[in-house]
């Protein structure tokens, strides 16, 4: 069966409409990663990397994490480098779950947690974050009344792939405290760490008091730095959970991405003038649809990270957005998605839409104008 993902690019390719589908960046990233790995690559580090990474982006990474977080991790025992994030979460899954735990995540979640909660033989257990106002939040009753005997993990994402959801500091205490009261272990994906908007910080669970010897945190390369197809990702926690990671992904992957690696050790040594303005221009380019939608009478949720923003599909006269979303690539020539495939509640996630803004300005532009030609035609086709 085909990822949501590849349903609707290939209806992006069919139709020749504009891809604001997908969550991935029209431009490369820094030149001096790029020239870092070509580097890498003809100095001859083209063979297996040790299956925990090199040596050289752990101790990157161990010294990001320390000067973001104030957290320390042995780059030898504490840090093992991932064929992305999303195979750190599948690793990390069957090697904390047996058959028939329970894993909490908050719905709508990235599909891929659902995949990999399958695999592992684990039950997946959803916790609604509601639409309220302008923000999207949880019940803190509702996830403590989720959690059972059987639970064994919370997955959390933050800042939230689909909604764009960055979970406050009360928020995140809320959680700890779940966690801590149940013995549960967290594994939170942390890939839009530095996307964040507005002056909001994202802030990771594993600081929290007595969070750090029980939390598995999960970031990447690719969206810190435009380089989504190098797949280099890592997972930082303490040395049982580490271990139990690697005893999974030895047989996944192995390893790989050498020369990438060694790149992406140079860019986590100085990130902050490349994310800096990366961020800022992302701020920009939401703001250019966010303005533009609401012109139109098009209602949004403002993200407070990531690339994605909700949109309302009763805004474009719809109340199906699966539907709309192959009405708009036909008629308007923009490929959305549908925002039931984050959703295991598919009547919640029924009016909703993700938008993805990390694309060039120009494609931005030329979207905003075919969206809101449709929404304005939409009362006079009403009226015929």
């Amino acid at each position: 069966m085909k990822s949501v993902f590849a349903v609707m690019t290939a209806l992006a390719r069919r139709t020749g409409a504009l891809n604001l589908g997908q969550g991935f960046p029209d431009s490369d990233g820094p030149d001096f990663l790029l020239d870092a790995a070509r580097r890498a690559i003809g100095e001859g580090l083209n063979q297996y990397p040790p299956v925990n990474g090199l040596p050289r982006l752990r101790q990157a990474i161990s010294e990001q994490r320390e000067a973001e977080y104030g957290l320390r991790y042995d780059p030898d025992s504490e840090i093992v480098v991932t064929m992305g994030a999303t195979e750190a979460v599948a690793a990390a899954l069957p090697a904390l779950c047996d058959t028939g735990d329970e894993v909490i995540v908050f719905e709508p979640y990235y599909d891929a947690y659902g995949a990999a909660i399958s695999l592992a033989g684990g039950v997946r257990r959803t916790v609604l974050l509601q639409r309220d106002g302008d923000r999207f939040v949880f019940d803190p009753d509702e996830l403590r009344g989720t959690v059972t005997s059987r639970t064994r993990v919370i997955l959390l994402n933050s800042p939230h792939n689909p909604t764009g959801k960055v979970f406050g500091l009360r928020e995140l205490e809320q959680i700890a405290k779940v966690c801590r009261e149940h013995d549960l272990i967290a594994v939170t994906d942390e890939v839009y760490e530095y996307l964040t908007y507005d002056g909001v910080r994202h802030i990771t669970l594993a600081s929290l008091p007595g969070m750090r010897e029980r939390t598995l945190a999960i970031s990447s390369a690719g969206k810190t730095f435009n380089v989504t197809g190098w797949k280099v990702g890592w997972a930082c926690g303490p040395a049982r959970l580490v271990d139990a990671l690697v005893s999974v992904k030895q047989y996944l992957t192995f390893a790989g991405g050498g020369p990438f690696q060694a790149a992406v050790a140079e860019g986590l040594r100085n990130p902050r003038p490349w994310v800096d303005t990366l961020r800022d221009d992302l701020q920009g380019r939401r703001d250019t649809l966010l303005t533009g939608l609401a012109a139109a009478g098009i209602r949004t949720w403002t993200p407070e990270g990531t690339y994605f923003l909700q949109a309302d599909a009763a805004s474009f006269g719809h109340h199906d957005g699966e539907e709309l979303c192959h009405v708009l690539a036909e008629r308007a020539g923009v490929v959305l998605l549908p925002s039931t495939a984050f959703y295991d509640d598919k009547e919640a996630g029924r009016p909703l839409l993700r938008l993805a803004f990390c694309k060039r300005q120009q494609t931005l532009d030329t979207a905003v104008e075919r969206l809101t030609a449709f929404a304005l035609a939409r009362p006079q086709e009403t009226q015929a």
